[in-house]
């Protein structure tokens, strides 16, 4: 098309994205002809037509076009989109394929529109300036709530390994005193409050989870044959319990007898009892 069509409320066909950007204007592209595309992203892929690239001016290499590349390009009024300037960013070099939801029918919609804008009437053209803006807008909230969601997936993977590493962490450190939220989340480089989300988020808590895994090292040394000349407060103070009562009580609370039971069984030679 040599020259854009007539504005219909914020909404134009126009020959080619503009060399520059301007903050007033969005650019859509829909893929007439196969191209590869270099996206934001640096990886290649194939647009199919009908496919749907948001274009912005002032990065044109993001996405890169072959020199073949054909579409169909129209220049949008941000601000009649209803979209925060902020969040249409996030979607400039995105690409939509054209054959599925919501891509098809905005793709559909648009192929109409650029065909009523070669005879345009200005009553119909409109009428479908406003549900192509409307459509557009609903594309925009669908790739930034995928994007969200897809963030939302990263983040709790990397929550994920950050808590195995910082669990590996603690079990080499449960004989050190000086143990604690704070001395953790230093040595991983994280706030104490994020420290204490991401044992929140696996249904525990920081001390909860360091004093079960000193109860469990404290539990295995009584268990054994050769601990029997150990007395429970050594066993207790080597693995970061300096009180024996307080040690007492917290093990019967966590395996329903005190450390010396535990350890005459153990040691008994009738077996290892059973924790409650």
């Amino acid at each position: 098309m040599n020259k854009p069509t007539p504005p219909y409320g914020g909404i134009a066909i126009v020959p080619a994205v503009p060399e520059e950007g301007d903050e007033e204007f969005l650019h859509l592209g829909m893929i007439v002809r196969t191209s590869a595309v270099t996206t934001r992203e640096g990886d290649q892929v194939v647009l199919e037509p009908k496919d749907l690239v948001f274009c912005d001016p002032a990065r044109r290499d993001e996405p890169q076009f072959d020199h073949d590349c054909r579409m169909t390009v129209f220049r949008i009024a941000r601000r009649h989109l209803g979209v925060c300037a902020s969040d249409l960013d996030r979607v400039l070099g995105a690409t939509v394929p054209g054959r599925g939801h919501p891509g098809a029918l905005v793709s559909d919609f648009l192929t109409a529109f650029a065909a009523e804008a070669r005879s345009p009437r200005p009553l119909i053209g409109d009428r479908l300036t406003r549900s192509a803006l409307d459509l557009v807008a609903v594309l925009v909230m669908e790739l930034l709530e995928t994007e969200t969601a897809q963030e939302a997936s990263r983040a709790e993977l990397a929550g994920h390994e950050l808590l195995s590493r910082i669990r590996a962490y603690i079990d080499r450190r449960l004989t050190e005193p000086d143990l604690s939220p704070g001395s953790i989340a230093r040595a991983h480089h994280i706030s104490v409050r994020y420290l204490h989300k991401l044992f929140q988020n696996d249904g525990t808590t920081v001390g909860r989870w360091v004093r079960q895994r000193r109860l469990d090292s404290c539990r295995r040394e009584l268990s054994r044959t050769r601990s029997r000349g150990i007395t429970v407060a050594a066993v207790a103070n080597r693995w970061g319990f300096p009180s024996p009562a307080h040690f007492s009580r917290t093990f019967r609370e966590a395996y329903g007898m005190t450390p010396s039971q535990w350890q005459a069984l153990a040691t008994s030679g009738t077996g290892s009892p059973t924790a409650h």
